[in-house]
């Protein structure tokens, strides 16, 4: 039985020179969907909004960067995608024989410091309930990510994050409960305590 070969690719960006800060955090913060699983023409699908069955399964439509270059054509997106590779941003890596995208440390970067953002954002928004069920979404997540969000909620001074921040400590490792109690600490030393 004969071997099947790696799919090949080409990069080509097309000739565009630069892209702005916004459109790489844009295109990181869609490729973080797919990293190690997917590669340039899924990337390429959900900036530009596509309804591909695939991508709709997979709730990739749910990324905030879907749609961003809806109005480009696929060619023009992968040529920023392309551009992106050729900058160190995101790199390719062979999952069998298919290339998929991952992180080069200058995009991890880039895309830890968005997503926690991003993060802090939601958690912000569950300060005015009691309902804290979304915890559960961060247990597992990249710990460095995970550290640089508790320095963030750290960094607002708000003791009203220590309901949602005990909530989540009673659901997460021994590592990131000893930071979350770091964290409840000094928010209780700055703020009214809960």
């Amino acid at each position: 039985m004969a071997k099947k070969r790696r799919v090949e690719f080409r990069l080509d960006s097309g000739g565009i020179k630069k892209l702005t800060d916004i459109e790489i955090k844009v295109v990181l913060r869609a490729a973080d969907e797919l990293i190690a699983t997917g590669g340039r023409s899924m990337l390429a699908k959900i900036l530009k909004g596509s309804k591909d069955k695939k991508l709709l399964e997979h709730g990739l439509d749910k990324c905030p960067s879907y749609g961003y270059y809806r109005e480009l054509k696929i060619e023009e997106i992968l040529n920023r995608i392309d551009w992106m590779i050729l900058r160190d941003y995101l790199e390719i890596e062979y999952s069998g024989r298919l290339p998929v995208l991952v992180f080069t440390e200058k995009g991890w970067c880039i895309e830890r410091e968005t997503y926690a953002e991003e993060l802090l954002q939601r958690l912000r928004s569950l300060l005015e309930g009691k309902d804290y069920s979304f915890v559960q979404e961060l247990k597992d997540r990249n710990r460095g990510m995970i550290l640089l969000l508790l320095e963030k909620i750290k960094d607002t001074g708000n003791a009203r994050f220590i309901p949602l921040l005990r909530a989540w400590k009673e659901i997460d490792y021994k590592k990131v409960q000893a930071e979350i109690q770091k964290v409840i600490d000094q928010l209780k030393a700055v703020g009214e305590i809960y």
